[in-house]
């Protein structure tokens, strides 16, 4: 763990959450004038993004072509990226699946079935296993009848913020040049048998790690290519 990231623990052990809330949401605002991500093969279609737990700061760069909303824990921890994703834009639902998950669930999928605004969840969230998909991205895509669309991004650069934390989470920080990539939407059928949601959960999870090695391996050429 980084120094940073230490004094953030220790910051937050001593003052709780509603200091956290204030330092977070305004370096959340800060770094939005600094923010530099190309998106790679954005979706022209309403979606649902599957993220990566480690990798939901990469929902800001979705949100200037579509408003995005994200699936975001009730915990105190996730009180405070609620807040700092609503502060650069980012619109929340709260829930996870030990609470609140059905409301959450059906408040983001009755705004997507009406307003012209993109889904996000971590799909190993709120607590892991890491990198390993959950199936409640398929039932709220198949309710809100969109498709879904992993999504990864990275930097080789070394500006990033780290938390020794069950996903690995980093946080770029002012300066990083970040690229993320979008995978080929996954439809999820109307009635998927109990096979066809596994099938889906594993292509969903192949597709998201085989984008990250990509993206590692082309990310100079990502970089130099237009959007």
């Amino acid at each position: 763990m980084s120094k940073l990231a230490k004094k953030i623990k220790e910051i937050k052990k001593k003052y709780g959450t509603e200091i956290m809330c204030f330092f977070v949401v305004n370096l959340f605002r800060l770094e939005r004038i600094f923010y530099k991500c190309k998106c790679i093969n954005y979706p022209k279609e309403k979606c649902m993004f599957a993220l990566w737990h480690a990798h939901q700061c990469g929902v800001f760069s979705c949100n200037q072509y579509r408003k995005t909303c994200i699936m975001v824990s009730s915990s105190q921890d996730g009180e405070i990226i609620s807040r700092a994703a609503n502060a650069v834009g980012v619109e929340t639902v709260r829930g996870s699946k030990t609470r609140g998950g059905t409301k959450a669930s059906l408040e983001l999928i009755k705004r997507m079935q009406n307003e012209d605004i993109n889904g996000a969840l971590t799909i190993d969230g709120p607590k892991g296993p890491n990198r390993v998909v959950k199936k409640g991205i398929i039932e709220i895509a198949r309710m809100a009848n969109v498709p879904i669309v992993p999504a990864v991004y990275w930097s080789p650069e070394k500006r990033f913020l780290k938390f020794k934390s069950w996903d690995e989470f980093r946080f770029p920080l002012i300066g990083t040049n970040l690229v993320m990539v979008f995978g080929n939407p996954i439809k999820v059928p109307n009635n998927p048998s109990d096979d066809e949601i596994e099938k889906i959960r594993l292509q969903i999870e192949n597709s998201l790690k085989d984008l990250y090695e990509d993206l590692k391996i082309n990310y100079k050429k990502y970089l130099k290519q237009k959007n």
